[in-house]
C-alpha cells in the first residue's frame, strides 16, 4: 500500500484584505466617536430640561411666598422678628442649589457646571444646527464647544449665518482647525471692535497652578499677547545670554530657571516683592527627615514628593513651614466650648487635614478658606475638630442660605446632603490620628462677644 502525502498551502491573505480588515477598525472607531457625540447631544437635553424644571419650581415657591406674605402680613413680620436677614434671595438661592447639586452629580467643578449649563442651554435654544449636527455624529462635543465659544459674544440676529458657515466644513476639520476659522469668521460678523472686547477681555487676566506628575507643576499666565510675548522673549534672551561652551543646559531648560529665579527672587521696578516668598506647608514624616525612611513627604496644594527633597526643604527653606508628623503627635484638637475663635495650633491642625475647601470638588486651598462650625456655636456647637471645616466663602454661604447639609465622619470625612436628599463623600486630604491627651482644666466658658468675634456662623 503506498501512502500519497499532500502538501497543503494556506493561503494568506491579501494586502488589500489586510488593509481592508484594519479599515473596518477604523470604521468602529469613528461609529463610537458618533455614538459618543449623540450621548453628549442627549446630556444638553437633559441638563437644559433639568434647569428649566428647577426654575419653574423656584418660580412657583416665590409665588407661594409672596402669596402667603399678602395673606398674612402682620403673622409673618412677628415670625420674622430677630431672624437674621437672608443674603439671597430665592432666585439665588434655586440657582446655587441646583449649580452644586448638578456639580457634585457629575462631578465636575462648580465653574466647569456653569459652563455646561450656558452651553446646553446655548445647543438646546441658539445653535440647533449645531446641535443636530452632534446628534447625528457629524462633530464631537469639542467641536460644537469651538462655535459657542465664539457665538456667545455675536448678536442673534449674526447667529444663523455664522452657524451656518461653519457647519459646511466642520465634519472634516480638527478641533483647531475650527476654532481658527470661528474666531475669523466671529470677528467679520462681530458689531464691536477689537478694541473695545481686547478692553473687555484683560480684566479676565491671570495665572493658574496645574499640579503634573513626578513632582512637576505647571504656571499658566493669560495676559494681554504683547506682555506674555515680552515675557517669553525676556526669558529666551536671558536663556540665551547664559549659553556657552561650559553651560550644559539646553535653552529650554535655561528659560525654565531664568523664570525660577524672577518669580521667586526677583524685584519689580518698584521695588515690590523685595524680601516675599511664597509660604506653603511641607509634611515630612520624622523617619524621613532622619535618614531612616524613604517615605515621600507632602506639599500642601500638590501631593507626594521626593523624600531628598522633602528633607531639604525642612532643613533649611526659609519660605516653607515645616510640619513633623509623629505618631504620639500632641496636636491640640479641641477646645470645647471654651472659646468661638480658633486657635492657632487647631488651625494649624486643620490646615493639613483639609488643604482645600472641603466642599465636594472644590480646590480653593485652605488659606484661603474660612473655618465653618459644622453645628453653629448659637446652637451648642463646638470649637473642635471634628466639629470644624474649611469652606471657601461661595460654599461657605452656600451651606449657611441653602439646604445643603453636612456631617463629620469618625475619620474626617464630611458627608454631605443636597436639598433633594442625595449624599455626597469630600475625604480629608491628609488622615491624621487623635493624639492621646491629657484632660484640660476646666475654664469657664465665653459667649462669642466676650472675645470680640463676629456673629458666629
Amino acid at each position: 500500500m503506498s501512502v500519497v502525502t499532500r502538501n497543503v498551502c494556506l493561503m494568506k491573505p491579501s494586502d488589500s484584505e489586510q488593509l481592508e480588515h484594519l479599515g473596518s477598525h477604523f470604521d468602529a472607531i469613528r461609529e463610537t466617536q458618533a455614538e459618543s457625540a449623540r450621548v453628549d447631544a442627549r446630556r444638553a437635553e437633559q441638563v437644559d430640561q433639568a434647569r428649566r424644571f428647577a426654575e419653574a419650581l423656584a418660580r412657583s415657591a416665590a409665588q407661594a411666598a409672596n402669596d402667603k406674605a399678602r395673606e398674612a402680613p402682620t403673622a409673618l413680620t412677628s415670625v420674622a422678628v430677630g431672624v437674621p436677614r437672608a443674603r439671597w434671595d430665592a432666585a439665588m438661592v434655586a440657582e446655587r442649589e441646583f449649580v452644586s447639586e448638578l456639580a457634585c452629580t457629575l462631578r465636575l467643578p462648580v465653574r466647569s457646571t456653569e459652563t455646561l449649563i450656558a452651553e446646553s442651554r446655548t445647543l438646546m435654544n441658539e445653535l440647533p444646527a449645531t446641535r443636530a449636527a452632534l446628534q447625528d455624529g457629524s462633530i464631537t462635543y469639542r467641536h460644537a464647544q469651538a462655535i459657542m465659544d465664539q457665538a456667545w459674544s455675536l448678536p442673534t440676529e449674526a447667529l444663523a449665518g455664522f452657524e451656518e458657515a461653519l457647519l459646511k466644513s466642520a465634519p472634516h476639520l480638527t478641533v483647531a482647525n475650527l476654532r481658527y476659522r470661528a474666531r475669523i469668521m466671529r470677528e467679520r460678523l462681530h458689531p464691536e471692535s477689537i478694541t473695545a472686547r481686547h478692553q473687555k477681555s484683560v480684566a479676565d487676566r491671570k495665572v493658574i497652578f496645574e499640579p503634573e506628575a513626578d513632582g512637576m507643576a505647571s504656571l499658566h499666565w493669560f495676559d494681554s499677547a504683547e506682555k506674555v510675548k515680552a515675557g517669553y522673549d525676556r526669558l529666551t534672551v536671558v536663556g540665551m545670554s547664559l549659553q556657552g561652551p561650559d553651560e550644559g543646559r539646553t535653552l529650554t531648560q535655561l528659560r525654565a530657571d531664568v523664570f525660577d529665579d524672577l518669580i521667586l527672587n526677583g524685584v519689580t521696578a518698584t521695588g515690590v516683592g523685595k524680601g516675599i516668598r511664597g509660604s506653603v506647608h511641607v509634611t515630612v514624616p520624622v523617619m524621613t527627615l532622619l535618614g531612616h525612611s524613604e517615605e515621600p513627604g507632602h506639599l500642601e496644594g500638590y501631593g507626594p514628593i521626593d523624600p531628598d527633597t522633602a528633607r531639604e526643604i525642612a532643613a533649611r527653606a526659609p519660605s516653607f513651614i515645616r510640619i513633623l508628623t509623629h505618631p504620639e503627635t500632641e496636636a491640640v484638637l479641641s477646645v470645647g466650648r471654651t472659646r468661638y475663635k480658633v486657635p492657632k495650633e487647631l488651625r494649624q491642625y486643620l490646615q493639613v487635614r483639609d488643604e482645600t475647601c472641603r466642599y465636594p470638588g472644590c480646590r480653593r486651598a485652605a488659606t484661603q478658606c474660612e473655618i465653618d462650625h459644622t453645628l453653629d456655636w448659637q446652637f451648642g456647637g463646638l470649637t473642635e475638630h471634628d466639629n470644624l471645616a474649611h469652606l471657601c466663602p461661595a460654599d461657605h454661604a452656600l451651606k449657611s442660605e441653602t439646604r445643603w447639609t453636612y456631617v463629620h465622619l469618625p475619620d474626617g470625612t464630611l458627608k454631605w446632603t443636597s436639598p433633594t436628599g442625595r449624599t455626597f463623600i469630600s475625604e480629608p486630604a491628609t488622615m491624621i490620628r487623635a493624639s492621646r491627651r491629657t484632660p484640660a482644666k476646666a475654664v469657664k466658658p465665653m459667649r462669642p462677644g466676650d472675645s470680640g468675634e463676629p456673629a458666629p456662623f
